[in-house]
C-alpha cells in the first residue's frame, strides 16, 4: 500500500430543504389554516480519527466528499427529513489545514476522536412556522440555507513516543525490527526506507511505547538531496530521538562525527524545536568490532569529538546486543514523562491526619473573657386607657 502524507481535499456540506406554503383542504373544514412544514437540514461532514489506518491514501483518488441536502417541506404538517452525515475516517496523527488560509482547523490526537468539518444548512420555514393570533393565513416561507463548502488540506504526522534518526544505512531497519513487531523492507544499498514504519517495543505487560523509523537524511536535504525534509514532520510529535550512527563504516574515508554535525545541522534549518528535542547517542555496528579494548577506544573517540554530553549507548542491531538497556530506559524515561503530574492537596480542605498542625503563638498570659452584661427581663406594660384589659367570663365553656 502506498504510503501518502499529504493530500488536499473538498468537503461540501448538504444545503436545507425549503420550507412550504399550504393549507389544510378538507370537507367539512372551510377554514383548516396553514399547515405546511418547515425543511430538513443539510448534512454534515465529519472528520473520525481511526487508529487502524495509518496513510491518507484513500483521499488520494476521491477529492470530493459531498453530504445530501435536507428534504423540502410538505404540506399536512410534514417537516422534510434531514440530510444524511458524511463521516470521513482519517488516521490518528492527522493535522487539517484550511487550504487557503493555512489555519488549523482541528488535529485528531485519539481513537474515535469526532470534529465537524462543514456544518449542513438549515431547512427553511414553511407557512405553519408564521402562523400567530393576528397572521391566521400566513403565506410566506423560506428557502433552505446553503452548506458550507470548503478546501481543506490534510497532513499526517505520526503519534509516536520515539523516532530514529541517522543517515542511509545507519541501521534504523534493522534497531525497530530487532527491539519490535515492526517488518520494515532491509537490503544493503541506501534509501532502503521509503516511508515512515511505526513499531510497538513490549517491554513488560502494559508496559510499551511506540518507536517511528523515517527514511534517512543526509547532507544538503534542505536542499532537495536523497529524499529531502519530507519525512522529517513525522518526528515533531516524538518525546526523544536516537541519532543512530555507524561506528564502524566500511568506507575509510567516512567520518561518524562529521555526519552526527551534518545531520544535526540540516534539523536545525528544518525546524529549531525539532534540533531541540532530546537526543541520544547509538552507536550500531559494533559487532564489527569484537575486540573490546578497540571498540571502547572507538566509542572514547567518537563522544570526545562529538563533545556529547547526552546519553550514549553501544548495541549491535545485528545481533541484539546491548538492545535491552536501551529499551528500558527509553521505556523508564518515556513512561516518566507521559506520567500526568502529582497535584499537591489544599490545605484548607485536607482533614484527619494530613491536616497540617495550626502554629504554635507565643506563649501569654491567658487574657479574661470579656463580661457580658446581663439584659433585663422586660417590665409588663399597662394596659393603655383606651384599652381595657379582656377577663373571660367564668361561664364560657371555651375557657373552661
Amino acid at each position: 500500500m502506498k504510503f501518502v502524507d499529504e493530500v488536499t481535499i473538498d468537503v461540501a456540506a448538504g444545503n436545507g430543504g425549503a420550507g412550504c406554503a399550504s393549507f389544510r383542504r378538507e370537507k367539512f373544514i372551510p377554514f383548516g389554516g396553514p399547515d405546511g412544514g418547515n425543511g430538513g437540514r443539510g448534512g454534515h461532514v465529519y472528520a473520525l480519527g481511526d487508529r487502524n489506518l495509518n496513510t491518507l491514501v484513500d483521499f488520494r483518488y476521491t477529492r470530493r466528499h459531498e453530504a445530501r441536502n435536507g428534504e423540502a417541506g410538505r404540506g399536512s404538517d410534514q417537516f422534510g427529513a434531514a440530510g444524511e452525515d458524511v463521516v470521513l475516517r482519517m488516521p490518528v496523527g492527522t493535522i487539517i489545514r484550511d487550504a487557503e488560509t493555512e489555519e488549523i482547523i482541528a488535529e485528531l490526537l485519539e481513537h474515535g476522536e469526532k470534529i465537524i468539518l462543514a456544518k449542513g444548512g438549515d431547512g427553511g420555514f414553511g407557512n405553519l412556522h408564521f402562523k400567530s393570533s393576528t397572521n391566521r393565513a400566513p403565506r410566506q416561507k423560506t428557502p433552505g440555507w446553503p452548506g458550507e463548502i470548503k478546501a481543506l488540506k490534510l497532513e499526517l504526522r505520526v503519534l509516536a513516543d520515539v523516532g530514529l534518526l541517522g543517515m542511509p544505512n545507519a541501521g534504523k531497519s534493522t534497531l525497530i525490527t530487532a527491539i519490535s513487531n515492526a517488518r520494515p523492507k532491509i537490503a544493503d544499498y541506501p534509501f532502503t526506507t521509503l516511508h515512515p514504519n511505526l513499531g510497538v517495543v513490549r517491554v513488560g505487560p502494559s508496559q510499551s511505547f511506540v518507536v517511528a523509523d523515517v527514511p534517512g537524511l543526509i547532507e544538503g536535504a534542505s536542499e532537495g538531496a536523497g529524499l529531502g525534509h519530507l519525512f522529517l514532520r513525522h518526528l515533531q510529535r516524538t518525546r526523544v530521538l536516537l541519532h543512530l550512527v555507524d561506528a564502524v563504516p566500511f568506507d575509510e574515508n567516512v567520518d561518524p562525527v562529521a555526519e552526527v554535525r551534518a545531520i544535526a545541522k540540516e534539523l536545525k534549518k528544518y525546524d529549531k524545536a525539532l534540533y531541540e528535542k532530546p537526543r541520544w547517542l547509538v552507536l550500531n555496528k559494533l559487532d564489527m568490532l569484537p575486540d573490546p579494548a578497540e571498540r571502547k577506544a572507538r566509542v572514547k573517540d567518537i563522544v570526545r569529538r562529538l563533545r556529547w554530553k547526552g546519553p550514549v549507548y553501544e548495541l549491535s542491531a545485528l545481533t541484539r546486543e546491548g538492545c535491552d538497556p536501551l529499551v528500558h530506559a527509553l521505556y523508564a524515561y518515556v513512561s516518566k514523562l507521559n506520567a500526568p503530574p502529582i497535584e499537591e492537596p489544599d490545605v484548607r480542605f485536607v482533614d484527619g491526619e494530613g491536616a497540617p498542625e495550626p502554629v504554635a503563638e507565643a506563649a501569654a498570659e491567658p487574657k479574661p473573657a470579656p463580661r457580658r452584661r446581663a439584659k433585663a427581663a422586660p417590665k409588663p406594660t399597662a394596659p393603655k386607657d383606651d384599652e381595657a384589659a379582656y377577663v373571660p367570663d367564668s361561664d364560657d365553656p371555651r375557657f373552661r
